[in-house]
């Protein structure tokens, strides 16, 4: 990823409002502070968050929720040299506070302004790019091992930091089981604040509820390995017959098997994890112990906003609020519309209604999706299986295996996490399973790791998989129809982008859709537009201004990518007019690609210009119209585009 480049800050951190923290913006100079100093301190921070996010949203909960602990380590640990590696990011906002982008805080989630995850083009405290849930361990492990092969000194500490939703994923477990196989003095802190985006499903969550550890014990454990290690009794090479035995004992004292403790891994806590000095004594009792440990701190999502705390679901990224009151601002939006997911949600439920074989499946996203729409009505028939995207695949692949119709609504950059699932256990079967993809194309503030630019590549190779996108929600409705009637009996994935559409009266009798079939939107002699989704209304302003320069414009909705009408691509070869393709997605492998291959194998001789993503970089953060004029695909680029054609 290219070099960043970062906005100069608005302004020096009011030094009366924060006095401890305008005097830290680096680690160093954290760590001259006295621990004394640092709850303070941690009240500044979360101050400084509430009225920053309130004007400028971001991913409050976690980030409030995680201030205490990011202070602890970066006043114990030398990092950048020792390493911490964030699970997902939205807890990061204090770490960027205090490793030099503090004045420069107010630009995040803005174009040119700071990533609102993890980046290590950003700054070199960011150890790991961090965008998807549960990779923090599995590249902490890499980064720890490579540090003692590299016989780097002093040792260098590394620390992932992952979250109690986070940790249930199936790379993480992957990560926790290598770990405690592989040479490695990897320390996993397990920031447990009883929540993810939405309330956390599955036995792990339960577990952790459950889960207490004596300080007595672990206290003495540590004394009487050190004292045997003295002695020479025992050494590393001995360690993992120490753990297994003091497993055993732990397990016949407290009734209780600790799951990370099963896998040879050192467990400490659980503490409180707002408690500064507590963990910083935990810290530095632990940080030079050797083998995998985990540490699990117990915290409170929105910690310093009551509002935040009582409700830690809104408060996930709750947009603009009053930072007096906590009071969410409700944007005013002159369209009388609704958003994309709450079509689908409500479709979903009308659906159901009519078809007792409907299921719907997520992946820790009821709300984001707004499948939760039918689970209020129909909570038997929602599944919400937790961070586990490539189990959902699988999951739905059954259901549809034994005459179900599951519909999946996950993100589109989250789906990229059940890609072989898809293939395997889905497509080779021709099961009909509707995966509902929702934040397709560019999703704005939330940046790289959350556009939704590759689905229509990654799905389009798969034989047999229907791949549609409607134009507007009426569209959504139909398609979503035609994906639930009998005589579709193969994988059809519906994309849909975040945000609102533009009709208002989208609730209408269901109309079938022809499989395969696109309608052509208007009629021009000059050149042809073929598009793909709601990016067809960027068109339909392109249209109307060089319509005035007498140019006409044929725009095909292709509503399909697979299967292409063979009927519009027969006539866009009679026509002779040059071809323009626009979609909201990666121009490499998508729709421009596939025109392009169709039309080379009917030698049609047509030139053609894509308008999509470019494929040769990776898109930062912005709003959608900001990131739509940089990759050249708004209306005026698109009208641009129409009069070099039209004019050669």
């Amino acid at each position: 990823m290219e070099k960043q480049e970062i906005i100069e800050p608005i302004k020096p951190v009011d030094a009366v409002a924060y006095p401890l923290l305008s005097q830290v913006d680096t680690p160093e100079k954290l760590r001259k502070l006295g621990t004394d100093q640092l709850p303070r301190l941690g009240d500044e921070i979360r101050s400084f968050l509430i009225n920053s996010l309130s004007q400028n949203p971001g991913h409050f909960g976690s980030s409030m929720g995680a201030v205490d602990f990011t202070i602890a380590l970066h006043y114990v640990f030398n990092t950048p040299y020792d390493r911490i590696v964030w699970d997902v990011g939205h807890q990061a906002y204090a770490h960027k506070i205090l490793t030099g982008r503090r004045d420069s805080f107010p630009t995040i989630r803005t174009k040119g302004g700071l990533s609102g995850f993890p980046n290590p083009a950003e700054s070199e405290f960011d150890s790991f790019t961090a965008g998807h849930a549960s990779n923090s361990v599995s590249a902490a492990l890499g980064m720890a091992v490579a540090s003692e092969m590299n016989k780097e000194q002093p040792p260098r500490n590394v620390i992932a930091v992952i979250g109690d939703a986070s940790i249930s994923g199936g790379l993480a477990f992957e990560g926790l089981n290598n770990a405690a196989n592989t040479p490695n003095n990897l320390l996993i802190l397990l920031n447990d604040n009883n929540m993810s985006i939405d309330r956390n499903v599955g036995s792990l969550h339960r577990y952790l509820g459950r889960l207490h550890s004596s300080k007595f014990y672990n206290k003495f454990r540590y004394k009487v390995f050190n004292l045997l290690k003295k002695l020479h009794l025992v050494n590393e090479k001995k360690r993992g017959f120490i753990v297994r035995f003091n497993n055993s004992l732990k397990s016949v004292l407290f009734k209780q098997q600790n799951i990370f403790e099963g896998l040879n891994i050192r467990y400490f806590g659980p503490y409180d994890g707002h408690d500064i000095d507590l963990i910083i004594k935990v810290l530095e009792d632990i940080k030079d112990q050797k083998g995998p440990r985990i540490l699990h701190l117990k915290t409170k999502k929105g910690k310093g906003l009551a509002a935040a705390e009582q409700n830690p679901m809104v408060w996930h990224a709750p947009g603009k609020f009053n930072p007096e009151t906590g009071e969410i601002l409700t944007a005013t939006d002159s369209i009388d519309s609704s958003k994309f997911q709450d079509v689908f949600g409500t479709t979903l439920l009308d659906l159901a209604k009519q078809n007792d074989k409907i299921v719907g499946v997520t992946a820790a996203m009821p709300t984001g999706t707004s499948i939760s729409i039918m689970r209020e009505e129909m909570p038997e028939r929602v599944f919400d299986v937790g961070i586990s995207e490539g189990h959902a695949v699988t999951f739905a692949g059954g259901l549809a295996k034994e005459g179900l119709k599951p519909f999946v609504a996950i993100y589109s950059s989250f789906l990229q996490r059940g890609y072989d699932n898809i293939i395997h256990d889905v497509a080779i079967q021709k099961l009909p399973v509707v995966f509902c993809i929702d934040r397709a194309g560019l999703v704005g503030e939330d940046g790289v790791t959350h556009h939704g630019v590759f689905d229509l590549a990654y799905l389009n190779s798969i034989p047999g998989i229907i791949i549609a996108s409607p134009r507007n929600e009426s569209e959504l409705r139909n398609l979503m129809y035609l994906a639930q009637l009998e005589d579709i009996n193969q994988p059809i994935a519906i994309r849909y982008p975040r945000g609102k559409g533009k009709l208002s009266d989208w609730r209408k009798p269901f109309e079938k859709i022809e499989l395969g079939t696109a309608e052509r939107l208007s009629e021009g002699k000059d050149v042809t537009v073929i598009s793909l989704g709601p990016i067809s209304t960027e068109i339909e302003k392109a249209i109307a201004l060089v319509r005035e320069k007498g140019i006409g414009v044929t725009h095909y909705d292709a509503r399909f990518l697979r299967p292409l009408d063979e009927k519009m691509m027969q006539e866009v070869v009679e026509s002779g007019r040059p071809v323009i393709t626009v979609e909201d997605a990666s121009v490499k492998g998508g729709l421009g690609s596939t025109v392009i291959e169709w039309l080379n194998e009917h030698d049609s001789g047509l030139t053609v210009r894509r308008i999509g993503v470019p494929e040769d970089r990776f898109i930062e953060h912005g709003t959608v119209p900001e990131l739509y004029r940089d990759c050249e695909m708004d209306s005026e680029a698109i009208y641009k585009t129409i009069l070099e054609v039209a004019n050669k």
